[in-house]
């Protein structure tokens, strides 16, 4: 089995996508900000889903169902490169967000902002496993991964900045 960390980390890229194509779609419509409500809920909608599926993965592998996970050293290699590009690309979507003064831009740069604290944890769970043979740190890393995703979900649902 693969990383459960790595396919979060992956899944979260899914929902990072999904979540700029509601805003893209946002303010493809005559009225943006009728949208806006709707393009919170999608994104929220994406970061319980993302949460529910990396949680109980997490959760399988910490009580003995599946393989352990195992070396990625470009698992590795994308999580280090992720560490470095999202928070830039995260704080221009910040800065768009508020000029635009859209919540669902500004949700949206929360989530590639998550892209950041995702790539951190991804990276000590997979160089721990990697470096000590530590089979749980992955599913604990995934499973702060399904936390982080829930609080985005929660805070997107309520449309807050």
């Amino acid at each position: 089995m693969s990383s459960g960390a790595l396919i979060g980390f992956g899944l979260d890229s899914v929902v990072e996508v999904s979540s700029a194509a509601a805003v893209a779609w946002q303010f493809a419509g005559r009225d943006p900000e009728r949208r806006e409500k709707v393009a919170l809920r999608f994104i929220a909608f994406s970061f319980f889903a993302l949460a529910l599926y990396v949680g109980v993965d997490a959760i399988r592998s910490l009580a003995g169902f599946g393989d352990d996970a195992r070396h990625s050293s470009i698992g590795i290699a994308l999580a280090a490169a992720s560490l470095v590009v999202m928070p830039v690309l995260s704080l221009a979507q910040r800065h768009a967000g508020r000029e635009l003064g859209s919540l669902s831009a500004m949700a949206d740069s929360k989530q590639t902002l998550l892209c950041t604290y995702l790539s951190a944890v991804l990276l000590v769970g997979v160089v721990l496993n990697s470096l000590f043979g530590w089979s749980w740190a992955d599913p604990v890393a995934a499973l702060v991964i399904a936390g982080i995703a829930v609080r985005e979900g929660i805070d997107a649902w309520k449309g807050e900045r």
